[in-house]
């Protein structure tokens, strides 16, 4: 049984689906609310951690 691998996005491509600034997403990664990965020195976010940033937004909004 394989586990596939999450696809990775980018500081960039975070900030396009989230519509917020590079600051921004720096700063939901250094407090933890956005995990990510360095590979080599590039950040890295998982799409599965983007998603579940903004489903626990949602729910915090309930």
């Amino acid at each position: 049984m394989t586990t596939a691998t999450p696809d990775l996005l980018t500081v960039p491509e975070v900030m396009t689906r989230l519509k917020v600034g590079r600051s921004k997403v720096y700063d939901l990664i250094r407090s933890r609310r956005l995990v990510s990965i360095k590979i080599d020195g590039a950040r890295r976010i998982p799409t599965d951690a983007v998603r579940d940033f903004i489903l626990d937004r949602i729910e915090e909004a309930a």
